[in-house]
């Protein structure tokens, strides 16, 4: 994420990073359904309407980079290696996502996660927002026309099979079975792209 340039906005960077950081703690330490928002509000010494105007939700105090999340997936589509298609790309983006996951320092966050079903369901949810962004980033490499159709599944499917790499020990294999089939419907549909 860009770094805030003006006083006001860094001033808003650092309550909006302390309160992630506050609810993080807290939710690590009790379990996210023992802590309440005004229990995250008070550790990080500002009051509830202060951190409904950064995160609209509890949830959201769980994933507060969903920005940087969307840029990266743009950036896959937008900066691929010469030659590398658009599902390659998206392949390796999501592995990428997947190895930073086995990190031994995520394991509590992603424990925390999956063992919430309120988590689990917003993290899919989060995740698959970033369709229409990769779609449309999808249609302006190839010169498709916005909201078409075979750009909007592609990036829908690709952003789908991160669900299914997750379940695997061994992502990769998945993610290139998974991503095989995308890559053959797509050169159909588009070649060289």
């Amino acid at each position: 994420m860009t770094e805030p340039t003006g006083r006001r906005e860094r001033k808003k960077a650092r309550t909006r990073k302390s309160l992630a950081d506050a609810a993080l703690e807290l939710f690590l330490d009790r379990g996210y359904d023992q802590v309440s928002v005004k229990d995250v509000a008070d550790a990080a010494d500002v009051s509830v309407t202060t951190l409904f105007k950064h995160f609209p939700s509890k949830e959201a105090l769980v994933f507060d980079e969903e920005d940087d999340i969307e840029a990266g997936l743009v950036a896959a589509v937008r900066e691929r290696a010469p030659g590398q298609s658009i599902p390659q790309a998206l392949r390796e983006h999501i592995l990428r996502t997947q190895d930073l996951a086995k990190d031994p320092r995520c394991a509590p966050f992603l424990r925390m996660v999956e063992d919430t079903p309120t988590l689990r369901d917003y993290s899919h949810r989060m995740w698959m927002r970033h369709e229409t962004a990769v779609a449309r980033a999808i249609a302006e490499e190839t010169g498709a026309p916005e909201g078409d159709v075979t750009c909007a599944a592609l990036a829908r499917f690709a952003l789908e099979t991160r669900g299914l790499v997750q379940r695997h020990t061994d992502p990769r294999p998945a993610a290139e079975a998974a991503f095989a089939l995308l890559e053959n419907g797509w050169a159909a549909t588009h070649p060289g792209h």
